[in-house]
């Protein structure tokens, strides 16, 4: 039985590419369901400050309170991560409103990589 949805947001040991190094941070739960249940496993995209710089696809957060983060933030669609289930606890969710707008932005990016063009 699965214990996450999409559209949780969990805070996880978020992988970076840039460096070698795993730092526990909230992230949003992308795909569960059967990939929970079968493999243990939560697809995620990061969430971070939004006091950073912004790139294309990024999504503020609109209700922090109900999303259980304590500082604005925003979903970052381009930055995918795999994490084990055991990993994840859960803060919260994404609000209806902001919803379309990441799965617009994930569309869109995993068009262009199914695509092969690379290009946007």
């Amino acid at each position: 039985m699965a214990i996450f949805e999409v559209w949780d947001i969990v805070k996880v040991p978020f992988p970076y590419t840039d460096r070698p190094v795993r730092q526990r941070r909230p992230a949003l739960v992308v795909a569960a369901g059967e990939i929970e249940v079968a493999h243990g496993l939560l697809w995620l995209v990061m969430i971070t400050s939004a006091e950073n710089r912004g790139w294309p696809d990024d999504v503020g957060v609109s209700d922090l309170d109900g999303a259980g983060l304590p500082a604005p933030s925003i979903v970052r669609p381009a930055k995918i991560a795999t994490v084990d289930t055991r990993d994840a606890q859960r803060l919260g969710t994404l609000s209806i409103v902001d919803r379309e707008a990441v799965a617009s932005g994930l569309r869109r990016i995993i068009s262009v990589a199914l695509d092969g063009s690379g290009s946007t």
